[in-house]
Parts: structure tokens; sequence; C-alpha cells
């Protein structure tokens, strides 16, 4: 406005000054007319600017809060618009937040500066970043008016001041090695170590017999199978034939070099996860692998690259955040041509912590081949599960699944990985499952004991309530009569009695009984013995099911009817269960009664400045049992294995010196042969170990599970007494029945 009225001011004096000297001829008015008034022509005035140039700064910063370039872009002047094209101002702030892996963008205003078609906006930015840290600039940007709008006049240096002039930004990871995880001893599970692939050419192969007894041993595979593996090989191919662990290479490195270049072709060495020989509690540790499509976001925005392996499955998983350490890494800039220009942000990596798990490696071991040979060589056995637990803090001592598999064959680096992991992911009996956790079955009779307490707590029962057992029950009506599992029944017994002999149809009768009473008293205490849910163990679990009227209303879309209540009773029905849900309850009888929250993992070690980490006893609950209850069930379970009179298992402990308790299961799973629990703790008594010492109380619980495999004191039981005898360090091991 200063400069129109000074224009004006020019125009004005410009004009008088002719006058004066003549320059412009002079109006002779005529006579009588007035005089004429010079009036002197302005040049037009614009209309004054009333937009806030604020608003389009603003916006332009909220955009770039929002990741939304192209709203940033179209607050853009006309002028940097002709500059550069969306495509290029989308991708070049992609291309720089995506370098400096940014997680969030701030943007606080200052202050704004506006004059005429110029304005000036201060603001102060932060980035936060997954690697490096915050990053924060003060941003003074210039806005112009033009084409009837506000736009901010834009280059490289918005994007961050150092920028400028086609400066790009880099980011070097670093990237602390992967920790180890480690059994209760400090002895390897899993750890990161180097590789050595071994590998042939056919057609150079010189001395093919001494060739072949030469890695034989390394490889620990016949000649004939190692001469299978490069079979399909052409004679100048390069064929992998198999990795062995780097001081084993050492070891045998004399014997192999002779036909290096003659055949065998010079060994490479790799980093790669190396687990204890044979893969020790494969479904405990998990394994790695590069990290998943869908979760690629997530592990970006923690800092990884998006290239690295990652824990996929086990502890490897449920530990990555730990195992993996802090990643930290230089944020730097250089020049168009790859120059280093400076360097923005630093962080140094934090070393990654190890986890030691609950378990004993060897005791571990011996538990997974028990488990494997007796299904193997059980007639008509498949596949179960073993669960191990400390009765007094949950810790798992054991836990071995079946069928089981390697941890390596998801290294994909390794000769023949390709097809070893495919044979296992084809595998009909789907060996990654891990049956102890995931698995959930129906509990048979190992369930009474849920009723036995249900029936104490409702009033109407005693210990020593009488049943007559006859052999069959028909309360439900003679279209529903129900056999026991022994012709002719048990005669006149007791509750406490009828847990011993595992009679049914006294039970049956109990879970008719509780339903004309309250149909959620049966439900609700299985509920309480930790039963139909999750335990909230670190690894992958099933929650199994305790239905209830509610439940079958809203999935089975019928009503609760008598013989819900009485199928459950017996574990049957629609109960599901998890080996590891059976093993707590079961730890929880000896204990007295405390249920405690599973867990693996014993400690974590110290790194990156943490202290080592014991790891905490939660507790869930408590059983809804008085002590008089409890062990009342305690002495049943004990002449469960005991009583050679009246025991369904009893038979199988003869001879075992460490006194158990427990309880038998067979749980029908039609159309197939039933499946055969044995859920029990030891020592049910005092006991004195071969070095003197003395053990006052119950150490262990212990579940055997085996799917379709008959009767739980047939099978189960025996499985559950090598158990005992493994954990004790009994010897001679009492052989399989079968």
């Amino acid at each position: 406005m200063k400069r129109h009225a000074l224009l004006f001011l020019i125009v004005w004096l410009s004009l008088a000054a002719c006058g004066q000297n003549g320059g412009l001829p002079r109006i002779i008015p005529a006579t009588n007319a007035p005089l004429p008034t010079l009036t002197p022509t302005l040049l037009p005035s614009p209309t004054p600017i009333s937009d806030d140039a604020s608003g389009i700064a603003r916006a332009f910063y909220r955009a770039w809060e929002g990741r939304n370039y192209l709203a940033m872009y179209s607050q853009l002047s006309p002028q940097s618009q002709a500059l550069v094209d969306s495509q290029s101002f989308v991708s070049r702030y992609e291309q720089e937040m995506a370098a400096a892996a940014v997680l969030s963008i701030h943007a606080q205003p200052q202050a704004i500066i506006q004059e005429g078609t110029e304005a000036e906006f201060s603001v102060r930015v932060t980035w936060q970043t997954a690697v490096v840290g915050s990053i924060t600039r003060d941003y003074t940007t210039r806005l112009v008016y033009s084409q009837d709008r506000w736009g901010v006049v834009w280059d490289e240096g918005l994007i961050l001041p150092e920028l400028v002039g086609g400066n790009r930004l880099r980011l070097e990871y670093r990237t602390p090695a992967r920790a180890n995880i480690y059994d209760i001893n400090g002895l390897a599970l899993a750890y990161q170590g180097a590789l050595v692939s071994l590998g042939v050419v056919p057609g150079q192969i010189a001395d093919e017999a001494g060739m072949l007894a030469a890695l034989s041993p390394i490889l620990n595979k016949s000649a004939e199978e190692i001469k299978k593996i490069y079979a399909p090989a052409q004679p100048d191919w390069y064929w992998p034939i198999g990795d062995v662990p780097e001081d084993v290479m050492q070891a045998n490195a004399d014997a192999l070099q002779p036909f290096i270049g003659k055949g065998l072709a010079p060994p490479t060495t790799r980093l790669t996860r190396i687990y204890y020989e044979g893969g020790v509690a494969p479904h405990l540790v998990g394994y790695t692998g590069p990290i998943p499509a869908e979760t690629l976001a997530a592990y970006q925005e923690a800092g990884y690259r998006g290239d690295e392996t990652v824990g996929l499955a086990g502890l490897e998983l449920w530990g990555e955040e730990y195992l993996n350490g802090e990643r930290g890494g230089v944020l730097s800039v250089v020049g168009p041509n790859g120059e280093y220009i400076t360097t923005i942000a630093e962080v140094q990596p934090r070393q990654a912590r190890s986890i030691y798990t609950s378990i004993d490696r060897d005791f571990q071991q011996a538990v997974e081949q028990a488990l494997a040979e007796a299904i193997m060589t059980y007639p008509i056995g498949r596949a179960g599960s073993i669960v191990v637990l400390d009765v007094n803090s949950g810790a798992v001592r054991a836990m071995a699944s079946f069928p089981s598999y390697h941890p390596r064959i998801f290294d994909s680096a390794r000769a023949n990985a390709a097809a070893e992991l495919g044979a296992v992911l084809s595998d009909a009996g789907r060996p990654l499952l891990n049956r102890a956790t995931q698995g959930a079955y129906p509990a048979g009779s190992v369930f009474k004991i849920v009723t036995f307490s249900a029936a104490m707590n409702s009033g109407i029962y005693t210990p020593d309530s009488r049943y007559n057992s006859t052999g069959t029950w028909n309360r439900l009506g003679d279209a529903f009569i129900k056999t026991d599992w022994r012709a002719g029944g048990h005669g006149y017994i007791s509750l406490r009695t009828a847990v011993i002999v595992s009679c049914n149809s006294c039970f049956y009768d109990v879970g008719f009984t509780l339903d004309g009473v309250d149909r959620l008293l049966l439900p609700n205490t299985a509920r309480q013995f930790g039963l139909g849910q999750p335990t909230s163990f670190q690894l992958a679990e099933a929650a199994g099911l305790i239905p209830d009227p509610e439940w079958k209303l809203a999935n089975v879309g019928e009503g609760w009817a008598p013989g819900d209540s009485v199928n459950m009773a017996i574990g049957q029905g629609y109960v599901q269960v998890t080996p590891l849900q059976m093993t707590n309850m079961i730890a929880a009888i000896a204990n007295g009664g405390t249920l405690y929250q599973p867990t693996i993992v014993d400690h974590i070690g110290a790194g990156g400045g943490a202290p080592e980490e014991v790891w905490p006893v939660y507790t869930r609950g408590e059983l809804p049992l008085s002590p008089d209850v409890l062990a009342t069930l305690q002495r049943a379970l004990f002449d469960v294995a005991n009583d050679g009179n009246q025991g369904t298992a009893a038979y199988q402990f003869v001879g075992l010196p460490v006194p158990v308790a427990g309880k038998t299961g067979t749980a029908e799973d039609p159309p197939r042969t039933s499946h055969a629990w044995f859920a029990g703790y030891a020592p049910a008594a005092p006991y004195t170990l071969a070095d003197g010492t003395a053990i006052e109380q119950p150490e262990i619980a212990i579940v055997v599970m085996m799917e379709n495999a008959g009767e739980g004191s047939g099978v189960a039981a025996p499985i559950f007494r090598r158990i005992v005898e493994l954990y004790y360090g009994i010897t001679p091991v009492t052989p399989f029945p079968w």
C-alpha cells in the first residue's frame, strides 16, 4: 500500500509541474464558464489479501504428520509445483522417511509473519525413529500468494535442512548378535554359531569310496545315503550334501583334506542358528526364519530392516525382545554421488539377553526318547505328549510332544532343506503341533477329580456317601442306559472309593444329581481347577472347553439337558482340556491347593545394561477345596496307584521305590480308539534318595496323554512310571509291558 501511495504522489507532482512549465497547452475557459478542475488518474489498487497464510502452512504440516504426501503437495505454491511433480514429491518423502525408519512426526507451530504477498511460518518438527531415537529441527517455511491462494515455497530443505542440494539420508543398522537359549544349568539349547557347508562336484570325484568313507561319520549318514543326495547332479554341478558345526569340521579337517578339489568342494562357513543335537525340546525352543510378510511392518516399526531372521515359534518367538537385543544405527547424509556429508544421529546397539529355561537338557531329552519309544513300539501308538511340572512353582521340568521335528528344517540355506520342510509340513501327524499345550481332548476319568470336588462343595455328599454300583445306570430313562467299564459294577462303594476304582455309574449319578441342584456347579468347579481356559503359559496353547448352558445354546442351538451334566461328570460330552491344564490341576492337588501359572522360563540373563532377571512365580488361584476334602482326595489318588485290591493302576507301580499318586483316564473318541491318560505326582509320601536325601513333600506332577491308544492304566501309566524313574535316576528303567 505504501508503494501505491508513493506512485500516486509522483504522478500527481509530474502533472502539476508540466502545467507550470508550459509543457502542456493551457486551457482557456469560455466566457462565464467555470474553470475546469484537474483530477489526477489513480492506478488500480489490488484487493487487500484477507486469506491467512498460516492455515495453509498448518495444513501442510498436519498432512505430513498423517503421512499424506499428496495432501502436502496440494499446499505447494504454483511455482513450486511447476518445479517438482507430485509423483517425485511423494516418492522423495517416502524414501527419506523409510531411510530414517521414521515412526511418527510431530509438528509444533511457533509463529507466522505475513506481509503482502509473502509470509514466513516458523515450526518445530520432531521425527520419532525406530533406530536412532528422535530428531528435531526448526524450520522457517516461506509462503507466497499467487493465483488467488497461498502456497508453500518448497525445496528439499523442508524435509530436513541437511538435504538441500539433492542430498539423501542413509541408515546403517548396527545389530547385536542373537542371544542364546539355555537349560536351567546353562547348557545350550539354541545358539548362534558357525556351520560349515559341504558339497561335491560329481565330475571331479577321484576316489569316491574314500571320500564317502571320510564323510560318513561327519554327516552321520551311510555312504549310500550320501551318494543318493548328489545322484541327481550333473558332472559339473556343485551339489550341497550337508552342514556340520565348525568344531566338528575342525576335528575332521585332516580326514577330508585329501578330497578337497577332487570331488569335495572347498567348504564354506556361515553364521546361523544351531540347535543342540537332535533339536532337544523343539516345541519349547521353537525355530527362526525370515520375517513373515504379514508382520513386516510391525518389525520395521521395532527397528528391524526387514531382512533379518526372527523367532517364529516357541521361545524363539516369545523371547524375541530379549534375544534380539536393541538395534542401533547411524543416520547419515550423503551427497548425490553417495559421498558422506554429515551424521544426523547415532545410537549404539544394546546387547541381547539370553533365556534360561526351567528344563534340564538331559532329562528333557530322556523324556522325549521315552515318549518316542513308547509310541513307536506300541501297536497302535501314533501320537502323544508328556508334561512334567514343579508342583511348588509351576515351572516346566520337561515337556514332550510326538511326532516331533528338528528346528534346522527352517534353515533354508541347508542342503535338502526344502525337501525336509515340505515333508514335515505335509505330515498328517502334524509334527509342528505341541500336543502338550495345543492339543485339546476329552478328559475322561481324570475329570472325576473335579466331579468329586463339586459333589463335596454341593453340601449333598460326603466322601463316605454310598452308592450301589450294579454295572448299569438308567436315571435318564431306558432309552439312555449307560454301563460301567466293569461288568456287574463295583457293588456298594463310597464316593471316595469311586475315585479309586473309577466307577463310571457312581459319577453318572453325581452328575445327574448336581444338575438338578445347580447346573453351573460342575462347570464352574472345573474352571476353578483351571480347565477350559488358557493357563497364561508363555507359548501357544489351546483354551479347551468347559461347556455350560449358555455356551450350548449359543454354539449348538440347544438347551442344556441332564445328560450333558452326566457326560461331563466323567469328562466326556463337550469337555476339552489340554495336557498342560491337567498337569497344572494335579500339581495344585499335590502342593496343597495352589494353582500356579506354568512357566518355561527360569530367568533372563543380564545384558544391555539390564541385570539378571529371575522369572517370578505367579499364582492363578486356589482350588475350591477344604483341607479335609483335599486330604481325602490325595489319599484316594494314592490308593489308585498303590492299593492292589482296588486301585485301577496299582499293578503298574509294583516295585517302584518312589511312592506316587494319580488318576487313570480312558477318554472315548468315537469312532476311534479311546485316548489314554494318566495324571499324577511324586513322591506321594516321604521318600529318601539313594544319596540319603529325604524328600518330605511332592516335587513333580506328571501327565501322560496317548492319543487313540486305549486304556489309561494299560498304556499311559507305564509311561508315567518311566518318567518317574528317569527323574529320580532309578535304574534299570522298567521296560514297557508291550
